[in-house]
C-alpha cells in the first residue's frame, strides 16, 4: 500500500472513531443553503477543542442572528457535555460552554416540548 493510500485510510478510520454511532439529524434546507462550512468541517473544529471528545448531538441553527453548527461533546472523564458553536459561514468557534447533566436534561426537555405540535 503506498503512502497516499495509507494516509487516506488512516484519516477515514480516525474520522469514524471520533464520530458517534448516532444517525445525523437532517439539516433544514433553508439553513443548509446558507452554510459555507460543512457539518464535517465544523465537527472537526469543535472536536479539536475537546480532547478525547465524542459528538453526542449536532444541529445547524440560527442563534442570536448567526448561523451556527452547535455540537454537544462528551468526554469519558467528565460529567455533562461541552456545547461548542461553530460559525457556519466563517468556521470560527463562537462559543464554548460546559453544561452539567442536569442543565443538559432541562434543555432537552424544553426542546422536546417546543417540537411538540400545539
Amino acid at each position: 500500500m503506498n503512502k497516499f493510500m495509507l494516509a487516506t485510510v488512516t484519516s477515514a478510520v480516525l474520522l469514524c472513531l471520533t464520530q458517534t454511532s448516532r444517525a445525523a439529524e437532517p439539516v433544514p434546507r433553508d439553513l443548509a443553503s446558507q452554510a459555507k462550512i460543512t457539518r464535517e468541517q465544523a465537527s472537526a473544529t469543535a472536536l479539536a477543542k475537546v480532547p478525547k471528545g465524542v459528538v453526542k448531538s449536532d444541529e445547524l441553527e440560527k442563534e442570536h442572528g448567526r448561523l451556527v453548527w452547535s455540537f454537544d461533546i462528551a468526554r469519558p472523564s467528565s460529567p455533562g457535555v461541552t456545547e461548542i458553536q461553530v460559525d457556519a459561514v466563517s468556521g470560527k468557534i463562537v462559543s464554548v460552554e460546559h453544561e452539567s447533566a442536569s442543565k443538559e436534561a432541562k434543555e432537552a426537555k424544553a426542546e422536546k416540548s417546543e417540537a411538540r405540535p400545539h
